[in-house]
């Protein structure tokens, strides 16, 4: 059997332990499921590798994909890596700007673009670099290049590059340069990360070990393959043979679970809270003695205990919630869950309690680009899970703490450093190769990893004392009416919060208490919208201390999202910008006066 060093190694390893998977990959093209063999599927990346090669690239050349979730984005990765060429990928959502930057810095010599949308948004900032060579779409498009001429020109002439090709993939050592991935850039210029095969390859294959899918199981992707997360999980999924679904978009999200019937998926908190909110909306939408049996279920939920361990009368009542009510939210999922893998941002308690009470298993892991990602993460069987970690350390990685509480960790996981920035990569990497997470944490029973906050999020205000917003951000994401919500405070008398409501669920409490409205910036004024969140700012204050209660808070009209600019990609908050584009609501919750600069924005310039 190949033993896997280098990541373009799994080509050959699938085709030996998998040779017969008929559904490697799938996505939906014309309302039907397309599917591709194991063959099928390394064929095409071979054939793809010859034909990279008959186009005059060098091993060591940047080639980028902006591109949605799908099998040629796979194919192209594979084809790239064991081609010698190094894999820029970049999300299809980022601005004007990120895409100047990150085309020119990362020297690409080619691109691959999805689609006709998405390549007429590009195409001036294409045209205008001098490094980029070729433009390659993965949809037909009229007059373009597509993906499938390489195809076909490697199958051409295969003959004549394939001893070539076989000499690249034999000279590629597992120490050397993959692929450059570009951070979310929350508060600033974007960095391009620089990971090894062995970066990757250590990752996908220590997380492997704690998988309860095996070769029999489907998953469902539609996190961005080009986040360093969701593309460790694809590596993943085929060193286990795990049949590979992508998600039509993320509003079909709901619909392909039902469809497919996965085994698992990975995914991130918001999403997480998101269907758990349409869950209790429907809850609500019941009457009776239906209503009364799901509400009973939930607060059943709520006090599930890792382990089973509430008692035996517990358990009892929780199998009678299963068979009444879980088992629904069970079949909304398409009633095959094992496991949902969950990262990027801190998970609610409340929603891994009411999750495995209802047998649907949500294992948190945590990380960064930086690392591969994964550092440590909850394993499927207790007891080495707990509700409000993120688990155990990943097999490999050393971990320790800074004095200030910060967690560095070394591992073959840790990145080869930032590429054409060696000052930011001392900065991050010391002298002895710890990465330094800008995470704070503990480890709690000298086991599990507990992160309590972003360590250049933490401010301090005018009593000198610190409040750490991330924990109390997630708390008051807890309420029904809050999307997204921001702590601010940095210097000041008192912390205060600025929150996007979940204007869905507001709405329709107006409409149930008839309270008219022209648009979002007229509900937000209403005295009894303000009033209905001013309970829910104070049930969040009952469980933090007098420092980190909230004592002001603004509601704002906006959705925030990436595509608003107000959230990274990954749904994380871009700091800098939310506290630019609500300077004025600042200065009003701090009574600045004209023309004063405000404590809170000096410190984002």
């Amino acid at each position: 059997m190949t033993e896997v060093r280098r990541i373009f190694d799994l080509l050959d390893y699938i085709q030996e332990k998998y040779p017969t998977n008929d559904d490697a990959f799938a996505f939906k093209k014309d309302g039907e499921w397309k599917k591709f063999s194991t063959k099928e599927f390394v064929s095409l990346c071979n054939d793809l590798s010859l034909g990279l090669l008959n186009l005059a690239l060098n091993k060591g050349d940047k080639v980028a994909t902006i591109a949605n979730n799908r099998p040629e984005w796979n194919i192209v990765d594979h084809a790239l890596l064991q081609a010698g060429l190094i894999h820029v990928p970049i999300y299809p959502t980022i601005s004007i700007d990120d895409y100047r930057y990150i085309l020119k810095h990362s020297e690409a010599k080619m691109v691959f673009v999805s689609d006709k949308l998405l390549l007429d948004k590009l195409r001036p900032i294409l045209e205008e670099a001098d490094n980029i060579d070729t433009i390659y779409t993965f949809n037909d498009i009229d007059g373009e290049n597509n993906w499938m001429e390489i195809v076909e020109l490697g199958r051409k002439n295969k003959d004549i590059f394939a001893q070539e090709l076989k000499k690249i993939k034999d000279s590629i050592s597992e120490e050397e340069l993959a692929s450059i991935i570009y951070t979310s850039g929350t508060t600033g210029v974007q960095k391009g990360v620089m990971l090894s095969h062995r970066n990757l390859v250590s990752n996908f294959i220590a997380t492997s070990d704690l998988q309860p899918m095996d070769s029999s199981c489907k998953a469902l992707s539609f996190l961005p393959l080009c986040h360093v997360y969701e593309r460790m999980m694809n590596y993943q999924f085929q060193y286990l043979g795990i049949s590979i679904y992508y998600a039509e978009n993320m509003g079909k999200i709901v619909d392909n679970l039902k469809e497919i019937k996965p085994d698992g998926f990975n995914t991130v908190p918001r999403l997480l809270e998101r269907f758990y909110d349409k869950i209790i909306e429907k809850g609500n939408d019941l009457s009776g003695y239906k209503k009364a049996m799901f509400f009973w279920a939930v607060k059943l939920g709520l006090k599930y205990q890792e382990g089973a361990t509430n008692g035996g009368f517990y358990r009892f009542k929780l199998s009678i919630a299963r068979k009444l009510v879980f088992k629904k939210w069970k079949e909304a999922m398409g009633g095959n869950i094992r496991i949902i893998v969950t990262g990027g941002s801190a998970v609610q308690k409340r929603l891994q309690r009411i999750f495995w009470a209802a047998e649907i298993p949500i294992v948190e892991g945590y990380g960064l680009t930086e690392a591969s990602p994964v550092i440590a993460v909850s394993h499927f069987k207790y007891p080495n899970h707990r509700f409000g970690t993120v688990g155990p350390v990943l097999k490999g990685v050393e971990l320790k703490f800074a004095q200030d509480g910060e967690i560095i960790c070394k591992g073959p996981n840790v990145m080869m450093g930032y590429f054409k920035n060696p000052e930011a990569t001392k900065e991050v990497i010391d002298q002895d190769g710890w990465l330094h997470t800008g995470d704070i944490g503990v480890l709690v029973d000298n086991k599990f990893v507990k992160i309590t906050d972003r360590k250049k999020e933490i401010f301090k205000i005018s009593s000198g004392k610190y409040v750490a917003p991330q924990p109390i951000e997630n708390k008051l994401k807890e309420s029904f009416f809050i999307e997204q919500a921001m702590v601010i405070g940095e210097n000041e008398k008192f912390a205060s919060a600025l929150i996007s409501p979940n204007f869905s669920a507001l709405h329709d409490w107006c409409s149930s208490y008839k309270l008219h409205f022209k648009d979002n910036s007229e509900i937000i004024q209403r005295q009894e919208v303000i009033a209905r969140f001013q309970k829910e700012i104070a049930i969040c204050n009952k469980t933090l201390g007098q420092t980190e209660q909230i004592k002001r808070f603004r509601l704002v009209p906006d959705v925030w999202s990436p595509e608003t600019g107000d959230l990274s990609p990954s749904l994380k908050l871009k700091r800098k910008v939310i506290f630019s584009k609500y300077e004025d609501i600042i200065r009003e919750i701090y009574n600045y006066a004209e023309g004063e600069t405000t404590k809170v924005v000096q410190k984002t310039e």
